[in-house]
């Protein structure tokens, strides 16, 4: 027998759905208020019809002046109504837009990275545009609500006039929502193909601007420019289908609209013409057919902003609904802080092993730098451990059985491009803002000139990606925040890359010294952090193929010293 296959609900209605439980009180409220507006609204030609038609049967002042007041009554109405009913709905929208903003972010922040292809742009786009897009879905629904009851209260007065009439109201209405939800449709298709093709634009810029310093150096960036441009003119064309698309849609619904007030009005004439109705009921239908333009064309316009909310929670529920990319363990690392990579295969890696006891510091000489850069992505978790073949071990316990907590708190690896954030220096050091050790890693990293150059010291203001700073103080500042973290065992990849000699022969000094009985472990081919360590592993080919002090190496490698012999 088998199980009958149940359809699961699609990710981004549900996440609309979320969305709109979390407001109902809001919504109701915002309901409520806005039904009253357009039904004031409304009332308001049914009001002066009825005005004309007792004013022509009773010429009194008092009859006048009530008419008056209670047209006076109906303006207050629809100005407050409409006021605070806006008031409550776009509180809320925001409120919830924040809310996806923050959910979709602490995705892209969790330690475990997401089963997600999108770039770091692309998510960004998603925690902005698609968010906000999203919430609109809270405005959406009692607007629709309002405009059809303005509809009905229209179609209902003008039936007490004439049947006729109020068959011609609903029924036009019908056949525009028809046409206009079948036209729906593609704006929403359209506008998911936007936002994804201005997601990966930004995805493109982000990546271009990070890398703009090494594209100039070997003369990169025109060609990385013309990458950019084709991309953005994709999104631009995709954005000018979606603008055509959206003219055709508002054009056809006013078009709709215009022809059902002109439709109604002439037979509101027919019918006076005729004697059918009274003066004061035609001139309620002429007046009734003018005001509920609007609500036709807040009604009909309704179902576009529903394919774009529902568009656009799609794309969140791609970064909200990816799972993990690993699930950690619960296990934490023996004290110690010995680090053990056991016949690692990932990339150029091909079967590498080592051990670093704990309190040593040991130095990997990599012949080709995209295997040093592979296995300092293995070290730091940014590759699953399912992904890779061997095991790493921290502690004596393998990384896959520890919780992320844990291999952060004992474990980090310092990559060569550590992102500068706007802030100050202080707050780059120790951005939690614990106070251990900075003096000693601003020294150990000579970060101290740079303290020393500004009178602020360590609160000196620090522009996003350290656009204020070179490229050597943007790595010492780098390398400043990692000694200050003071882990059982620290990786650093190439910290001293940007530094002239003197200044890298003090840091070797100084990193070696402070982190002396701790666990370090330092991929480089710098000739001043090679002599600093206690031993030295030359991984060439993806395999580790010797092993020794910086100077027995020297003497008695020739491969080695061509390599890393400045």
């Amino acid at each position: 027998m088998k199980t009958p296959v149940t359809a699961r609900p699609r990710p981004g209605a549900a996440i609309l759905r979320t969305a709109l439980r979390r407001n109902i009180g809001a919504m109701i409220a915002g309901t409520v208020l806005m039904g009253l507006y357009q039904a004031a609204e409304t009332a308001f030609p049914i009001a002066l019809g009825l005005i004309v038609e007792r004013t022509m049967q009773d010429r009194s002042l008092g009859s006048l002046g009530a008419s008056i007041g209670s047209l006076a009554v109906i303006i207050t109405t629809v100005s407050l109504s409409w006021r605070f009913g806006m008031r409550v709905l776009q509180k809320a929208n925001t409120t919830e837009a924040h809310r996806w903003r923050v959910q979709v972010a602490a995705c892209g922040l969790q330690p475990v990275a997401r089963d997600v292809d999108l770039k770091s742009g692309e998510i960004l786009t998603v925690a902005t545009e698609d968010a906000d897009q999203t919430a609109d879905i809270i405005e959406v629904v009692p607007l629709l609500i309002s405009s059809l009851v303005a509809i009905v209260v229209a179609a209902l007065a003008l039936s007490l006039a004439d049947l006729r009439l109020g068959l011609l109201v609903m029924a036009g209405t019908v056949a525009i929502l028809s046409v206009l939800a079948v036209m729906s449709k593609r704006i929403g298709a359209s506008t998911q193909e936007q936002q994804a093709r201005v997601a990966r634009a930004g995805a493109k810029v982000a990546d271009l601007i990070i890398g703009l310093r090494p594209l100039h150096g070997f003369g990169g960036n025109h060609a990385a420019f013309g990458a950019y441009r084709k991309v953005s003119t994709d999104a631009k064309r995709q954005a000018i289908t979606v603008a055509r698309v959206n003219g055709t849609y508002a054009g056809t619904a006013l078009a709709l609209n215009a022809a059902l007030a002109t439709a109604v009005s002439l037979t509101a004439g027919w019918l006076a013409f005729e004697g059918r109705i009274t003066i004061g009921e035609l001139v309620m239908a002429v007046g009734l057919a003018q005001f509920i333009m609007e609500p036709l064309k807040m009604f009909s316009e309704m179902p576009k902003y529903v394919m774009m909310a529902r568009a656009s929670a799609e794309r969140m529920a791609l970064v909200l609904n990816a799972p993990p990319m690993t699930t950690p363990g619960p296990e934490r690392p023996e004290p110690g802080g010995a680090l053990e990579v056991d016949g690692v295969h990932h990339g150029t890696l091909q079967g590498v092993k080592f051990t670093v006891a704990a309190g040593e510091f040991v130095a990997v000489a990599a012949y080709q730098p995209r295997a040093a850069a592979d296995l300092a992505a293995v070290l730091a978790v940014n590759v699953a451990p399912r992904a890779y073949g061997g095991v790493v071990r921290v502690g004596g316990r393998e990384i896959g059985d520890l919780s992320i907590e844990a291999v952060r708190e004992h474990l980090l690896v310092n990559p060569y491009d550590g992102e500068i954030f706007a802030g100050t220096l202080r707050t780059n050091i120790d951005p939690s803002g614990s106070g251990r050790e900075i003096a000693e890693a601003v020294e150990a990293s000579m970060l101290t000139d740079v303290v020393a150059l500004h009178r602020e010291g360590l609160d000196h203001v620090v522009r996003d990606r350290g656009a204020n700073l070179s490229g050597g103080q943007r790595q010492r500042l780098s390398l400043a925040r990692a000694l200050a973290a003071d882990t059982d065992v620290l990786v650093l990849h190439d910290p001293t890359t940007a530094v002239d000699a003197v200044t890298e022969q003090l840091i070797a000094r100084n990193v070696a010294k402070l982190r002396r009985g701790r666990t370090t472990l330092v991929l480089t081919s710098s000739p001043a952090l090679l002599d600093a360590a206690d031993r030295v592993l030359v991984l060439d080919g993806g395999v580790i193929t010797a092993e020794d002090t910086h100077r027995n190496l020297l003497a008695g490698d020739e491969a080695y010293c061509l390599a890393v012999a400045r």
